[in-house]
């Protein structure tokens, strides 16, 4: 499949197949149920799914490779058996990515931007697909916080590079929720059009993040306005997909901001 960034905002629709994901565990670690979730996300206008299995929520636990691939290679077979759509694999494991792709996923995305392992990029590589580099640290320590944010990324690129991946299957991700307090999160978002300026589409993950939370004294249940804006600045200050909980309502506010953007703009009906 062609992934073109041109004329609207990706909307890319999480589908986490885990039983601890810290805003849908457990709704959708069974393959109808998944199918399921999926279907809805297509009705509601998705163009990417991103399947993960294995929790990132904060203090998540590490599960075995063979127990990745168990939980997402079954449902990445029946998606492609299925439907239409682009489908990532949020693992930052290179022997889960691998046996992915070769199950159909289209894109990896990688949390740890190609340095937790870095042969993920060789996968990426011997595929041609694109991998998601996203920013991450150990701790939440800067000297510099935005030229840190940018130097790390600089090096997951470089990796990537080295590993063979060609610049235009390199895509970047601030990092929002990762390695970073409630100031650096909107700190972070605020450096996206810089990102974009280096010639990668950029990812914004935001959906239902507890720095919204504080922000809004909201719970995980309540956060879809706050989500919304987020996914708003972020479409504004140039990024190019958007990867979310709740897909038709992001799907509504994307479509509205890339109108009044002119990245699509509206035909009048004679």
């Amino acid at each position: 499949m062609k992934i073109s960034f041109e004329n609207k905002t990706l909307v890319m629709g999480i589908l986490n197949v885990t039983p601890d994901s810290f805003s849908d565990g457990g709704k959708y670690n069974g393959l109808e149920q998944a199918l399921t979730r999926a279907r809805q996300m297509m009705a509601d206008g998705v163009d990417i799914i991103d399947v993960g299995g294995e929790s990132t929520r904060p203090g998540y636990v590490q599960i075995s490779d063979d127990e990745e691939i168990g939980r997402i290679v079954p449902v990445i077979k029946a998606l492609r058996q299925q439907f239409d759509v682009l489908i990532s694999v949020d693992t930052y494991k290179s022997r889960v990515a691998d046996a992915a792709i070769a199950a159909g996923a289209h894109i990896i995305n990688d949390i740890w931007g190609a340095k937790y392992d870095p042969a993920i990029a060789g996968v990426a590589a011997k595929w041609d697909v694109p991998i998601i580099l996203m920013h991450n640290r150990n701790e939440a320590s800067y000297s510099d916080f935005k030229e840190d944010i940018m130097r790390d990324l600089a090096e997951s690129i470089q990796i990537s590079l080295d590993a063979g991946v060609p610049k235009g299957n390199i895509w970047l991700d601030p990092g929002v929720g990762f390695a970073k307090s409630v100031v650096q999160n909107l700190e972070a978002m605020q450096l996206i059009g810089q990102m974009a300026e280096l010639g990668y589409p950029v990812l914004l993950g935001t959906s239902r993040k507890s720095f919204i939370g504080k922000i809004l004294g909201a719970t995980v249940e309540e956060r879809l306005e706050g989500s919304l804006a987020t996914v708003c600045y972020g479409v504004n200050q140039g990024c190019h997909i958007v990867r979310v909980h709740d897909v038709k309502e992001t799907v509504r506010a994307v479509r509205m901001i890339d109108a009044l953007t002119g990245k699509r703009p509206y035909k009048e009906e004679k």
